[in-house]
């Protein structure tokens, strides 16, 4: 039976019964650490919080076997990892946010096309300002990154009857679905693709992937909808082809983040922004309990983990 410290950024009293063989301490970023990094043997990172933060006690942690995140990115963690022994296991979220990002991914669609944004300003003025508007229905939609928040959103996007989905990823194969196509077809896809909506991961392959040529290739009017990580969209391009009027873009995250409060990303017409917050829902904290609990009753049995996605050294 596994045993030492386990250092979760959950309040351990919320979390219910866990393994007794190990000991638990709630860490969510505070200055103030909660016990000796040194004794720690499974981290549970903490949440949204910067990546200075998160990743300071970890070359302190000698005994250190998993590093757990609540995320479904580990950008922010791959950089330490060399440091680590080499049987130091990193896994994220898995399907944690599936549900509660693909609902943010569905909503900005779904409220940047039927200006949701504009009827809000209206509201505030007293303005009733009647239009006609896109309709998802019958709309081509392109989701780019193909994982379990991509089949996600497939899934919601369904019933609201677009006319296509296409799937790409980093490599072609076959879904449930369909056929899911290798990112070097994009040149091809964009131009058909009336709604864009990105959910891959942020790595060296990725970072940048919505530049200007990817932009360019849109065609007048589409909607680019972001649920992945701000760096994965060129933000000087992105405002260019909002500013001129020719896209729309709906986005839960930013490059930078947060977003300054006089970037002109906040005023470009047809954009509507939101906070980091695809993640952050009433879903959260059941679907992360059951994961913690999932994941630390397999580390003291020896079983294998779940969501590895990298290893130390």
């Amino acid at each position: 039976m596994t045993t030492g410290d386990v250092w979760l950024p959950l309040p351990i009293d919320e979390l219910g019964p866990l393994p007794r063989s190990l000991r638990y301490h709630y860490w969510n970023g505070e200055e103030e650490l909660p016990a000796d990094p040194a004794d720690c043997v499974f981290y549970g990172v903490p949440y949204m919080r910067p990546a200075g933060v998160v990743t300071a006690p970890l070359p302190k942690m000698d005994r250190l076997r998993v590093i757990q995140t609540l995320t479904a990115g580990y950008d922010h963690l791959l950089p330490s990892l060399p440091s680590l022994r080499e049987d130091v296991q990193l896994c994220n979220a898995g399907d944690l946010h599936n549900t509660s990002t693909s609902e943010m991914a569905l909503a900005l669609t779904l409220s940047a096309l039927r200006g949701i944004p504009e009827a809000a300003r209206d509201q505030v003025d007293g303005g009733w300002h009647h239009r006609v508007l896109p309709s998802l229905a019958d709309r081509s939609v392109l989701i780019v990154g193909y994982g379990g928040i991509g089949a996600a959103v497939e899934e919601r996007l369904i019933p609201f009857e677009p006319r296509r989905i296409t799937r790409v990823a980093g490599s072609a194969r076959q879904s449930p679905r369909g056929p899911v196509h290798a990112v070097g077809r994009l040149p091809e896809l964009l131009p058909e693709a009336e709604v864009v909506i990105l959910c891959v991961p942020l790595n060296d392959a990725t970072r940048g992937l919505a530049d200007a040529a990817f932009l360019a290739r849109m065609p007048d009017g589409a909607l680019l909808v972001n649920v992945a990580r701000g760096a994965v969209v060129d933000t000087a391009a992105l405002l260019a082809e909002t500013t001129s009027g020719r896209l729309l873009a709906a986005l839960d995250v930013t490059d930078p983040e947060p977003l300054p409060a006089d970037h002109p990303l906040w005023r470009a017409p047809g954009v509507l922004i939101t906070p980091h917050v695809g993640g952050s829902s009433s879903a959260f904290l059941p679907r992360a309990v059951r994961m913690l609990h999932g994941q630390l009753s397999r580390f003291t049995d020896g079983e294998p983990l779940r969501h590895v996605v990298a290893t130390g050294g």
